[in-house]
């Protein structure tokens, strides 16, 4: 969807004439009260659920296991968006795209964008496609931040707010990663300051140290440790600086993939959208007074061994939520796959969505029901 009005960013930059790519799965009902929009994290897209094509696994949306018929976020009941961000490189205006004021790629010269920023653009399309108020907002990682600014930013817009895997803000040591990232993409030579489409080149190897470790960062100790421990690719040591380690085969390839489909400028700008994210900050760091606004109900989940996004960020969320007399269900779920286990099917963490999603449902159909009265 296309908007003409100009889009003001925090940064003090205006976006021009932008796009915005979506997709929805289900029926919207005739009052628009079973809307949800589902927000997505860093290397995913609109593309939430269903596939483009039943025979290539690779066209299968990122969040398949959990949107669908008959799914925890059932699209027999509820009517589900997904939008892709701006700076994205999956269909949204990004830095690929052509800035209308050269005509040529935006490159390095794409606005900064914040995670505020978003869900301003996020508010613009549920406008123009009549949704007043969302059943619920829902996000995993970086969606959760964005879940949690609807909270905030337009609390009388959502009825239901579902964070997963997510943080009020990054720690220190989150940073530090996202900028190791930046700086393997910054000092690729083919990057050429941000401009390497006009090259005709990627910065790949930038692209891949940036992916080999935020990859390490999404797993747990145990779950490499599972899958890979110490074996060997061949059985014995090649005493060079090659792959020895089965888990070092494995990063490369994660690495390798993602720069065959990942924008490197999109990447910086996600980044550093996490990093700034920090609605504490204007209230002297004060969580409670933060989300003081909000009026939704709330469910939050994080997973033990997450140590990018550990429970006990979860647990300061709650804990303010709490201070503000806010209705919030919180679950914290003993799963060993680290960061990514928000993306996998355990089974209790299914089974606590769906049950959150079915009381959605029960007061969806009341409210409806007392409309047509």
């Amino acid at each position: 969807m296309r908007f003409a009005t100009p889009l003001p960013l925090q940064s003090g930059v205006e976006m021009h004439d932008y796009t915005l790519v979506y997709e929805t799965y289900g029926t919207l009902n005739a009052a628009r009260s079973n809307a949800v929009l589902v927000c997505h994290a860093l290397n995913a897209s609109h593309h939430v659920a269903g596939s483009y094509d039943e025979n290539d696994p690779k066209s299968v949306g990122w969040w398949d296991n959990m949107v669908g018929p008959g799914k925890a976020l059932d699209t027999d009941r509820f009517f589900v968006i997904g939008i892709n961000n701006l700076g994205s490189c999956f269909g949204s205006t990004g830095p690929m795209h052509a800035n209308p004021a050269t005509g040529k790629p935006y490159g390095a010269a794409f606005p900064v964008v914040t995670v505020e920023d978003w869900v301003h653009a996020q508010a613009r399309l549920a406008d123009a496609l009549g949704i007043a108020q969302f059943a619920a907002v829902m996000g995993g990682s970086l969606g959760g931040m964005q879940a949690l600014a609807w909270s905030t930013m337009y609390p009388a817009r959502l009825r239901h707010c579902i964070v997963i895997a997510s943080t009020a803000k990054l720690s220190a040591q989150n940073i530090a990663f996202n900028d190791v990232a930046r700086q393997a993409i910054l000092t690729d030579p083919d990057y050429h300051g941000g401009d390497f489409y006009a090259h005709g080149v990627v910065p790949k190897n930038g692209l891949r140290v940036a992916r080999m470790v935020g990859h390490i960062t999404y797993l747990s100790d145990d779950d490499m440790a599972e899958k890979f421990g110490r074996e060997l690719r061949t059985g014995k040591y090649q005493f060079d600086f090659g792959i020895d380690f089965e888990i070092e085969s494995y990063l490369r390839y994660q690495g390798d993939k993602f720069s065959e489909y990942f924008d490197a400028n999109t990447y910086l700008l996600i980044t550093k959208a996490l990093d700034y994210f920090d609605p504490a900050r204007e209230f002297d760091g004060d969580l409670t007074k933060a989300l003081a606004n909000s009026q939704a109900q709330f469910l939050l989940a994080s997973f033990t061994t997450d140590w990018r996004f550990a429970p006990a960020c979860s647990q300061k969320i709650v804990q303010a939520l709490v201070n503000n007399k806010r209705r919030v269900c919180y679950a914290e779920i003993d799963a060993p796959h680290g960061h990514d286990a928000f993306l996998l099917d355990d089974t209790r963490y299914m089974n606590v969505v769906r049950a959150y999603y079915e009381r959605v449902w029960l007061e969806t159909m009341e409210t409806m029901e007392a409309g047509a009265l």
